[in-house]
């Protein structure tokens, strides 16, 4: 990630409010009683993902914005569960969720070693 104006030029913030925006049209399609069971939660983890690198792009400490991208990367990982969770119940989740997520975690990975070797 490099310098730029705003979170929404990060190209990390911009793959992961695509993957929202998957999990959003995919959940819509989950049976009714899941509303408030597991596609609350998919909702909630995914947008966690962008939201939390949209608010450690501005904080002026390394160990600050490790600690919003590491927030972010655990709903991710929470998400990765629930798209487990989601084909084993025979739910339909398109592949290139998954593909994202693991494109969004290396992402992530990256960037906070790179930032950890700044402190």
């Amino acid at each position: 990630m490099s310098k730029s104006g705003s979170f929404r030029d990060l190209i990390i913030w911009e793959k992961s409010h695509h993957l929202v925006l998957i999990i959003y049209k995919s959940t819509k399609s989950f049976p009714k009683e899941e509303t408030y069971g597991l596609t609350s939660q998919m909702r909630r983890a995914a947008t966690s993902i962008p939201a939390n690198i949209a608010e450690g792009y501005k904080r002026t400490g390394n160990k600050d914005k490790i600690r919003f991208y590491n927030i972010a990367q655990s709903s991710l990982e929470e998400l990765r569960y629930y798209l487990i969770l989601s084909k084993d119940l025979n739910l339909i989740i398109p592949d290139d969720a998954e593909m994202l997520a693991n494109e969004v975690s290396k992402m992530l990975e990256a960037y906070i070693k790179r930032m950890k070797e700044k402190i």
